[in-house]
This record gives C-alpha cells, structure tokens and sequence, in this order.
C-alpha cells in the first residue's frame, strides 16, 4: 500500500506506473480517439474532468468502477465490452497497492474534502521547500531522480484547489506540526505565509488545533474525508506503510462525527490567522 499525503513514509507508487494501469489507460486512448474525441469533449460526456481523465490514460489514476460503463454511453457497446476487460485485468496486486491512487482519484472528483493532520501539513497545501525536506529525509533515502518526481507529483496534485473552485475545503492541523519545523525556520516560514496565502481563497478553511487542548477527540489519529459527486461520504486513513480506504457508511459515519467536533474544538478561522501570523513573526 502507499502513503503520500504528507509525511512520505512510503514509497510512492503515484509515480511508479504499473504495467496493468497503463494498459488500461492506452486501450481507453486508443477507443477515444476511434471515436475522434479529445480528452476534454469525451471528460464532460462520461462525467469526469479532462484532467482525471487523462491522469487514467496516463496510468496514473485507478480506473473508477463505473468508468466503462460511462464509457459506454459514449464508446457504445463495443467500447464498453472492452474497457471491462481490460479492467478486469488489473490484478488484485495492483489493486492493493493503490490505495493512494485510488483516494488520489476520489480527492481529484470530491465535492467536499476534509483532512485532519497531525503528522505533517496535508499534501495539499505544502509548498514545494517542504516538500522536498520531507523527502530530503525520508528512510530509505532516495535517489535526486526519485525525489523530483515525488516533488513533482504532489505538486501536480495540488491544482484540484485552484481548479475545482466549486469544492468544499478543509483542514484541521495540529500546531504542534508547524512547531517541529521541518526542514528549518526558513522553510517553516513559507510554510505559514503559504497557508495564510491559501485561507484567503473562498473555497478553503483552514484551522489550527491548538498546542494546549484538553478537550480533544483526534487522538485515534490523522483522517480524510471526501463527498463524491453522488453524495458519498469516504474516508481515507494512513499508518506506517499502510493506507485504509473506507466506504462502509457506519465506519465513514464515525470520522464525520469525530470530524465535526475537531473542528469544534479547534480555533476557528480567524483565530487561526493570527495565531499564523504571531508563529511566523517569531521565526
């Protein structure tokens, strides 16, 4: 299983495409351009944006269960026969070693997304110095190569804020994650000023839970959360090499109620912003 939503404690198997999904991705090229259709007339009609669409071509994305089927609306029958087979040929290896491929795919579609970090600044709002001292750091080391495509690859991850302008964001963190100052005061700094940069957008809260809280119920750990365009509620978990994908509603109803008070018992925006900004001149 892989892990990369910010502490990079597993390798990251985003960049590492596997033999099955590319496979995929070239037989769904290939049915699309029979059908003399480009990525962004052939997205809207099978529901997905140009840019997930192509992440799949790439072999970057899992492929969604009712991709073929969509397709099919499209691609007619034939297409969608096709692309079912060449579903059913991604291996079940491939499928759990995917988690994060998997979530990446619901996080790039998801009307609402949640996160609750206590181990890193979400993925989603690192900028790119903090990016690179996490991996600078990581065990077991890696190569300059392996490390500007990690970079690269949470970068690209982050334009679902800027161009999903529609969808809900917000984060909880624990200030006890910018305290640690990762990769020193000068990189903590960006660190700040990029997320008070970012909680000046519409779409996106951000909340610092406060060093000192005695009323505190995150203490089961990180947690995602994502509504899907059909108003599904999934949950997304990460440990030490290992990732959970949760869809049973009574499980994913569990973090939404431990969701909710986080952020009841966390500052709220606006005090958040100036606690940002007395960390930040303290540096």
């Amino acid at each position: 299983m892989t892990v990369d939503h910010g502490g990079g404690t597993a390798n990251n198997t985003e960049a590492e495409l596997s033999d099955s999904l590319k496979t995929f991705g070239a037989v769904l090229k290939a049915l699309r351009e029979e059908a003399g259709l480009t990525q962004e007339e052939f997205a809207p009609r099978v529901r997905y944006s140009a840019a997930y669409i192509a992440k799949i071509e790439q072999g970057k994305r899992f492929p969604p269960a009712d991709l073929p089927a969509r397709a099919g609306e499209v691609l007619g029958p034939v297409g969608a026969k096709v692309l079912t087979a060449a579903a059913e040929s991604l291996t079940r290896k491939t499928l759990l070693a995917s988690w994060f491929r998997q979530w990446a795919g619901i996080e790039e579609e998801a009307i609402t997304l949640y996160a609750y970090e206590c181990r890193a600044v979400p993925g989603l709002l690192q900028p790119e110095a903090y990016i690179r001292a996490i991996f600078d750091r990581r065990l077991p080391p890696a190569s300059e190569e392996q490390i500007e495509r990690q970079v690269a690859s949470r970068l690209d991850r982050q334009h679902i804020i800027s161009a999903n302008q529609n969808t809900a964001f917000g984060f909880v963190i624990e200030q006890a994650v910018l305290e640690r100052r990762m990769g020193g005061r000068g990189v903590t700094r960006q660190v700040i000023t990029h997320l008070l940069e970012m909680s000046t957008r519409r779409n996106v809260e951000i909340q610092i839970m406060p060093a000192v809280q005695e009323d505190h119920c995150g203490i089961d750990g990180q947690m995602y959360l994502a509504e899907t365009p059909a108003h599904q509620w999934i949950g997304y978990t990460e440990g030490q090499r290992s990732s959970n994908l949760i869809s049973a509603p009574k499980d994913v109803s569990v973090l939404l109620q431990r969701y909710g008070k986080l952020r009841s018992q966390a500052l709220d925006c606006q005090a958040t912003v100036k606690l940002l900004e007395q960390m930040r001149g303290a540096l």
